[in-house]
């Protein structure tokens, strides 16, 4: 597998599993942000650079073929431990969550001024 098309499966990974688009591997890591770790953000770029030297005759010497697949076996191995369907129910379950204690508070803070105010 050549790294473009390395770097087309990884995006198309990222769309699938994240939900993020763009163009292109470099598009969808900007926009992944803190979705992806540290680590995965820097294995990505280690792909990036060398799909840059790549198309330059000298600086293609330069590539480190195990590493870039390393990266990228690393990248892919995260990625597929994402489920895009876990990651929908816990957001949906963090916004009721978050809902819930807003409500709570709320009410709470109704109950104690009409306890100040002498209205109960």
């Amino acid at each position: 597998m050549s790294y473009e098309e390395r770097a087309a499966h990884l995006a198309d990974m990222i769309e699938e599993r994240l939900g993020v688009r763009g163009r292109g591997l470099a598009a969808k890591l900007k926009r992944a942000g803190r979705l992806l770790p540290k680590h995965v953000h820097r294995d990505a770029e280690i792909l990036l650079e060398a799909i840059g030297l790549q198309s330059h005759p000298k600086l293609a010497r330069r590539i480190d073929a195990k590493s870039v697949a390393l990266a990228s076996d690393n990248v892919e191995a995260h990625l597929s431990g994402i489920d895009p369907k876990a990651r929908r129910v816990d957001r949906f379950l963090n916004l009721l969550a978050s809902n819930a204690v807003n409500l709570l508070v709320t009410a709470t803070l109704v109950i104690c001024v009409l306890l100040w105010r002498g209205y109960l």
